[in-house]
């Protein structure tokens, strides 16, 4: 086989047969364990297009377990191998509509990422992947609709994989979804809290491969793995995939700017090989763009933002103290942002980020408090953020957001200290699929001190919401018990938004 080059290792792969067949020259192995014990995944969904992923597993993972934060690396398989890849219209693959072959490489950590195109809109498709004597699982995507009068999408945030199991997600795994959104903190760089049922095994990532392990263990969870096979899923990230409450290029545990530069290129470089995003993307790791928007036919459009990567360092001290050209989302973000939303002709416009952007006030009387690392602490931006959405007059405009391990949902107002002003937008926050919740009393706190929040729970679950040309209604779902495995789930709370009419209404 010619030798392939970074930028050719990119490409989808090379044009095959519409069944496996022997792979001639191509580099593969006869495997004793299974390489594909990471499973699969796809996501970034297009009417014509998806992206599907694996990664195969060709090292010593022993590190992974080990309880030494002293461990040596584990060992590197050096060599590229070739992994043919296979989409069909069914799940015995008797009707395959593309095949090829994609060179998997140890500088990507062997990962695979193949955007297939040329697919029909809003269907649904099958996909494996074989290297050497080792097939894949299967796994089930779907393109964008062109059309449609109903969609269904999950999303979702904050896996700290020791604090629980990742029941969550099989139960998600058995629902009518057509789409998952995670909106961050996939993985978390350190532990936290107590009564831990599972344990990271290693101390707190900075070098690539470490970054690479951990990816691998929170990957190994079955529930997660099931969840990531049965839909496409849309991702953008938080702070935990690099380190607590990290704005741009600093971070409170990083006083050395160079060195946390380097922390976070790694970081970045292991969120792109484990997630179903564009090959694209590896383009570079010094900046990598992930905000981005979605079109699923007239009926939604979603854009999603990176609060991260762009935005300007806490404040000291309260939050009067910010300042007009603070930006949580830069410049450019903003001016695409509001270019997006101008441009849409959706009915529903979801804006995908990572936290709260209503106002949330965590003292009690006349004493404010706010959380500076949220939009609280940068006001300016947020009043910018809500300027575009109103100034675009995009349709049904409703905000969705994670970080805070808990349910909120609540009215988006320009004034949020104005009881009467009218909602502009609506939100809703899922609560954590297993991160340490946010006490009783400090959610009584916000509901009391903040009436355009409507609700709050500290439950642990995921959030899907239904659309139609009528309404969008919200499902909270909970999780009986995060520590116990496979715990039953249920819908605890339910919201509509109706066409046309911006706030939030239990039902």
């Amino acid at each position: 086989m010619p030798r392939i080059d970074r930028r050719s290792l990119l490409a989808c792969g090379l044009a095959a047969a519409a069944i496996w067949r022997p792979l001639g020259q191509a580099r593969a192995a006869s495997f004793k364990a299974d390489p594909f014990s990471l499973g699969v995944a796809s996501g970034s969904p297009r009417a014509n297009s998806v992206v599907i992923w694996t990664r195969l597993i060709l090292e010593d993972t022993s590190a992974i377990t080990s309880a030494d934060p002293f461990a040596p690396a584990p060992k590197r398989v050096a060599e590229p191998m070739d992994i043919e890849w296979m989409v069909a219209e069914d799940e015995t693959f008797s009707k395959t509509v593309q095949s090829g072959l994609f060179r998997a490489v140890p500088e990507f950590a062997h990962s695979v990422h193949v955007e297939v195109k040329g697919l029909k809109p809003g269907r649904w498709y099958f996909y494996r992947f074989r290297s050497g004597n080792a097939t894949s699982p299967v796994g089930r995507t779907r393109t964008a609709p062109e059309g449609g009068d109903a969609f269904r999408f999950a999303f979702a945030s904050c896996q700290q994989y020791e604090q629980g199991f990742y029941s969550a997600y099989g139960e998600m795994a058995r629902s009518d979804l057509d789409l998952v959104v995670h909106l961050g903190d996939y993985i978390y760089e350190r532990s936290y809290g107590a009564e831990l049922v599972r344990r990271h095994g290693t101390g707190v990532p900075s070098l690539l491969y470490e970054f690479r392990d951990r990816y691998a263990l929170y990957k190994s969870d079955p529930q997660l793995q099931v969840a990531h096979a049965a839909f496409p899923w849309l991702t953008i990230w938080d702070d935990h995939e690099v380190t607590n409450n990290y704005a741009s290029d600093r971070a409170p545990d990083a006083p050395n700017r160079a060195e946390f530069l380097d922390r976070r290129r790694a970081a970045y470089q292991a969120w792109f090989e484990h997630m179903p995003v564009p090959p694209a993307l590896a383009a570079g790791f010094d900046a990598l763009r992930i905000y981005d928007h979605y079109r699923f036919g007239n009926l939604l459009g979603v854009s999603l933002l990176d609060t991260r990567q762009y935005r300007s360092p806490q404040l000291q001290g309260t939050a009067g103290n910010d300042q007009a050209e603070r930006t949580m989302l830069g410049s450019v973000q903003e001016q695409w942002l509001a270019r997006t939303l101008g441009m849409s002709q959706a009915k529903w416009n979801i804006i995908a980020q990572q936290t709260l952007v209503s106002e949330r006030d965590t003292k009690v009387g006349p004493e404010t408090g706010y959380n500076l690392d949220g939009w609280d602490g940068y006001r300016a931006a947020r009043g910018r953020l809500l300027s575009a959405v109103q100034s675009s007059a995009a349709s049904n405009p409703i905000v969705i957001g994670g970080d805070l391990h808990a349910f909120y949902a609540a009215d988006v107002k320009r004034d949020f200290m104005d009881e009467k002003a009218r909602p502009i937008a609506s939100e809703f926050v899922c609560g954590s699929i297993t991160s340490d919740a946010p006490s009783e009393a400090s959610l009584a706190t916000a509901l009391a001190e903040n009436p355009h929040l409507k609700f709050a729970s500290g439950k642990h679950g995921y959030a899907i919401m239904r659309l139609s040309e009528r309404s969008a209604e919200v499902d909270f779902i909970g999780i009986a018990d995060r520590k116990q495995r496979n715990s039953p789930a249920a819908v605890f709370q339910r919201f509509a938004v109706v066409d046309g009419a911006a706030g939030v209404n239990r039902l």
